[in-house]
């Protein structure tokens, strides 16, 4: 069965193409990005403007059409923090869905959390006893820790990249002060894990997704992506210390030298590597094994279980 999945996040629409069968892991067919910033979509009054609802709805066409000739049968489509947390988020998901016949869900935080721990857990097994994981998206990180293939515990934080980025960390480079108070911000946001600590403590494995950390384990020397998914790769805290520490003064143009970083990700990379040093911090990691399967693949694995349950 070809199954499609289109994440409309806050720095790409991506849609991911598989191939799943019962009992075999979904194998990547095809894959099509539409990118942006939030800052190209939104006003300053967090709403989506006109240009960039217009920009979401084409970029959607664009990829339905892509899923039709890459003969996908099934496809689902989500959207997270960017259109969640929008003002006039529910209006623009009426004039996309009017205009493309594409109905997308729009997540809660802790269901990206518990979506991406099920991906996660699905890729490392059970021999990995208790697992933590974390993720670093465009506009919220994701904590989730658990035995089951459930979380016991998921939670979500309005802190991302892109939206840190947007209003604390714009510069080329951002003024020490603001990396001052983007670390004060960060810090102060991460309190909201301490009710918590007990359940996000004592895991048997940390574990990271998405691109952020994936490019910060690459700068800390873990193995490209040309070595192939199976490749074990780990940050560790005192790498992402570093790396953060020689952000704070580095340019976009120095940033861009840096092993994996793209033109796209190098502004937000200082923000994702704050909010990956605080949260390693606080939750006391020395080190978080990276998992290349994230949300997209967590829903792509939850719709082929509903699929051969029905």
């Amino acid at each position: 069965m070809r199954l499609g999945v289109l994440d409309v996040g806050s720095n790409t629409i991506h849609l991911l193409v598989v191939d799943a069968h019962y009992g075999a892991s979904p194998v990547p067919a095809a894959t099509h990005k539409t990118r942006y910033t939030l800052s190209e979509l939104l006003d300053k009054k967090e709403r989506i403007t006109d240009g960039g609802a217009d920009r979401l709805i084409e970029a959607v066409r664009e990829a339905t059409q892509a899923a039709r000739k890459a003969g996908v049968e099934d496809i689902t489509g989500f959207a997270t923090s960017a259109i969640r947390e929008a003002r006039n988020g529910e209006r623009v998901l009426d004039d996309l869905r009017e205009a493309t016949d594409v109905d997308l869900q729009v997540l809660e935080g802790d269901e990206e959390a518990s979506l991406t721990f099920l991906a996660a857990r699905r890729w490392f097994g059970w021999s990995a006893g208790r697992l933590l994981v974390l993720d670093i998206g465009g506009g919220s990180l994701e904590v989730a820790a658990g035995y089951d293939e459930e979380p016991d515990t998921a939670l979500s934080l309005p802190l991302g990249a892109g939206r840190l980025t947007r209003r604390m960390a714009e510069g080329d480079p951002p003024p020490p002060k603001a990396v001052r108070a983007l670390e004060e911000y960060v810090r102060d946001q991460l309190s909201e894990l301490e009710p918590h600590r007990e359940r996000l403590e004592g895991a048997d494995l940390a574990v990271a997704t998405s691109k952020s950390f994936r490019t910060l384990a690459r700068i800390g020397g873990a193995a490209p992506s040309r070595e192939g998914p199976y490749v074990p790769r780990r940050l560790r805290f005192t790498d992402v210390a570093g790396i953060r520490a020689s952000l704070a003064s580095m340019t976009i143009e120095e940033r861009l030298r840096l092993p994996a970083v793209s033109e796209h990700r190098a502004g937000q990379l200082l923000a994702a590597a704050v909010v990956a040093e605080r949260t390693m911090a606080a939750l006391a990691l020395d080190e978080v094994s990276i998992c290349p399967w994230a949300l997209r693949e967590g829903i792509i694995l939850r719709r082929l279980d509903w699929l051969l349950t029905e």
